[in-house]
């Protein structure tokens, strides 16, 4: 497939970033055609040493990091420092999640490289933005989601806060970056100016949760935990059957009257206590009890085929392997079967997106580190074989200069 029948094909993409956040928000626009430059330290990005590993490849930056090129850059020497700085004046948009104040001591920060290119979109990533009280903590996942109130709404009612399992503080960060860089493109086609796209992973994640933030806006009161079950909905949640639980999402009135007539229990729709949203939710330990003394009698299978049948809003739980192996899935295109370096076919994810007027997405694997150094220098940079060796005499590749020779 020709990249130029992507979207974003022709924007160039210089990628500081490394571990979640930064490089999902390259990956995204990589999928779509964008040519991104992933700039490793030495000792490369931090995921390439996190498991689960295939073919001795970190499987997390294999998927995070897929269409990409690779090129190691020593950004403490002051020839790399150099070189990094001319690429970032050839680009479109740079993305780094440093800690606010790193990128400007290794002289690749907003204001140094603007100024050469005034064009340039320029994307930070970092726990709690470029400004701010918090603006120089460190963040993870985890931090983020105890201090967003994420944690605190997930889980039993009467257990513990609760981690989600995915690192979604991380992953929303790198979807608004993404968001924001494109939003960045956009106008500099108006106005011919880039500018700096903060994005904090504090504000990212608040964003996310937003009907717990609404609820809160509404009444001044924090959301709390309502376990498998919406807060303000009935029946809306997660019942057992006999051999595992299945969920259901019943929002209205004439949905509950089929949903009482589906499960034999006609009766529920007459009952006071079930009148409306806000007594079902009111009552909603009664409505299980009702709902489950149907479902233990009947396989996860069987209850879901009756309720699909009344036209009821149903699932089986899932787990993530059923997913992805679904005949949907499959057809969607979740996962693209993708030729690898050991010669074997690694599956990768991609952004889900469909865009009707453009071929589907780009799927290549990730780059071996500094795997395109040579060739980023000779055809982006137009240097000649005996100007790489004296970057590389200069250290500006650091320690890691036999392996970006391997792969030149």
């Amino acid at each position: 497939m020709s990249e130029d029948a992507l979207p974003l094909a022709g924007i160039h993409v210089i990628d500081f970033s490394r571990v979640l956040a930064g490089p999902y928000c390259t990956a995204l626009l990589a999928d779509l055609g964008a040519e991104v430059i992933k700039i490793e330290p030495p000792d490369g990005d931090d995921y390439r040493a996190v498991g689960p590993f295939s073919d001795g490849e970190s499987g997390l930056f294999g998927a995070l990091n897929r269409n990409k090129q690779s090129i190691v850059i020593d950004l403490k020497t002051d020839a790399g420092r150099t070189l990094a700085q001319t690429l970032c004046a050839w680009a479109d948009v740079v993305v780094e999640n440093f800690r606010p104040g790193v990128a400007d001591k290794l002289g690749i920060g907003h204001a140094q490289l603007s100024e050469v290119n005034p064009a340039l979109v320029y994307a930070s990533v970092s726990g709690f933005g470029q400004t701010g009280p918090h603006a120089h903590r460190p963040a993870y996942d985890i931090i983020l989601q105890a201090m967003c109130g994420l944690m605190d709404a997930t889980g039993s009612p009467d257990g513990p806060p609760t981690l989600v399992g995915e690192s979604v503080s991380d992953v929303v960060s790198g979807l608004f970056a993404s968001w924001g860089v494109l939003a960045a493109l956009l106008a500099r086609e108006k106005t011919g100016r880039g500018t700096h796209v903060d994005v904090s992973m504090f504000d990212a994640t608040l964003a996310l949760s937003a009907t717990l933030v609404a609820r809160y806006a509404a009444t001044g009161i924090a959301p709390v935990r309502t376990g498998n079950r919406h807060a303000s909905s009935a029946p809306f949640g997660a019942y057992r059957a006999a051999d595992g639980f299945f969920v259901v999402a019943v929002l209205n009135n004439r949905l509950f009257d089929a949903f009482a007539q589906a499960i034999d229990a006609p009766q529920l729709a007459s009952d006071p206590r079930f009148a409306d949203d806000q007594s079902r939710c009111e009552n909603e330990a009664a409505l299980r009890d009702a709902i489950e003394s149907w479902s233990r009698e009947r396989s996860v299978e069987e209850v879901n085929a009756m309720l699909e049948a009344a036209r009821i809003p149903v699932a089986p739980i899932r787990n993530v392997q059923q997913a992805l192996e679904s005949e949907h899935a499959a057809f969607r295109g979740l996962l693209s079967e993708t030729p690898h370096a050991s010669g074997r076919a690694r599956r990768l994810p991609s952004q889900p997106v469909k865009f009707s007027g453009y071929a589907g997405n780009r799927v290549t694997r990730a780059p071996a580190l500094g795997e395109h150094t040579d060739a980023i220098l000779r055809d982006q940079l137009g240097m000649n074989a005996s100007q790489i060796e004296a970057l590389r005499r200069l250290g500006a590749f650091g320690n890691a200069s036999q392996k970006e020779r391997d792969h030149a």
